[in-house]
């Protein structure tokens, strides 16, 4: 597992739909470097915040745990393509984020992430 902070990038330029139906532009999100690991526990700095997120492939899925400030925001969240993860901005959380799979509509695994399976950042939670 690595807990090295990492810094996220802009994913190429494009428009695509969620699972919630709302449209969403690349532009606006950044994407979180992933390895291609089963387990793996990482730090990025986004919107002025520390959050720690730690994703495990168990035989029913890809699941996640987010952490702010060391206080667990939210755990064993199942991962889903272009399925909002945290969907509450009350929790602590300044924006939210998602798996998107680039060639395709599958659920994310540990052998695609980033790659084929890219976790993205939205600075701002959806109303």
């Amino acid at each position: 597992m690595s807990a090295a902070l990492q810094q996220p990038s802009l994913p190429s330029s494009g428009v695509f739909f969620t699972q919630q139906s709302s449209t969403v532009f690349s532009s606006s999100l950044l994407a979180v470097p992933l390895s291609t690991v089963p387990a793996q526990t990482l730090k990025v700095s986004l919107s002025g915040a520390l959050i720690q997120i730690t994703l495990r492939q168990r035989s029913t899925g890809l699941y996640a745990d987010f952490d702010a400030g060391g206080t667990r925001i939210l755990s064993g969240v199942l991962c889903q393509d272009r399925t909002w993860l945290v969907r509450e901005s009350a929790l602590g959380l300044v924006g939210d984020f998602l798996f998107t799979d680039t060639q395709g509509q599958q659920d994310p695994d540990a052998s695609g992430l980033g790659s084929r399976f890219l976790l993205l950042y939205r600075a701002s939670a959806l109303p």
